[in-house]
């Protein structure tokens, strides 16, 4: 009987200690590809176009980024429940620069009085983007974000979000430069963002 007992006994702690290892496994599992991309960066793709002395680069950002910033990059499972809810969801982030590093809100490139420049980027900019899916259709920007730096980068930078657009989707970010007057621009993004 006391053979037996211990058998039992010695079973029951290998399979709790064998249960236990294997939950540590995939949470060091999900905690190192977390790693992985706050090390290589989360940033997908980057698209750069210069016009008339303007580089404007667009980057295509996962949206996992932005939720782990919120909620902390130890919640693996929040940041899943809470993508799975915004799957459909896209932010791009656009940064314009002057090769010289000059301020771009001057009056001398957008031909406004600089109050003017930054009212229009934080609340009027989201009208001169869209998106094209690989089916044709056309998705509007639902809003925009402009990151004030107050000249203490040499880049103005705002993030465009768009809404209802497939998960699997490839884009392509579609701009006519109504604030420095360069014209109509197209940013393909061939990759779809990363996937945790």
């Amino acid at each position: 009987m006391k053979f037996k007992l211990k058998y039992l006994l010695v079973l029951i702690i290998t399979v709790l200690f064998y249960a236990c290892s294997k939950n540590q496994t995939v949470e060091t599992n999900e905690a190192y590809s977390f790693y992985n991309l706050r090390q290589f960066g989360w940033k997908s793709k980057s698209i750069t176009h210069t016009i008339s002395d303007i580089q404007y680069k667009a980057t295509l950002v996962p949206i996992q980024y932005y939720i782990a910033k919120s909620v902390g990059i130890d919640s693996v499972q929040q940041i899943d429940s809470i993508y799975k809810s915004l799957k459909d969801e896209r932010v791009i982030e656009v940064e314009f620069q002057h090769k010289n590093e000059d301020d771009l809100l001057k009056d001398q490139y957008t031909k406004r009085a600089y109050d003017d420049a930054v009212k229009y980027m934080s609340f009027q900019m989201q009208n001169d983007f869209e998106i094209v899916i690989q089916s044709g259709d056309t998705i509007s920007c639902s809003g925009v974000t402009f990151e004030r730096n107050f000249k203490v980068a040499p880049f103005k930078r705002i993030l465009l979000h768009f809404g209802n657009v497939p998960e699997e989707e490839n884009v392509s970010l579609v701009y006519k430069d109504e604030l420095f007057d360069n014209g109509l621009m197209k940013f393909n993004f061939k990759e779809t963002p990363i996937k945790l």
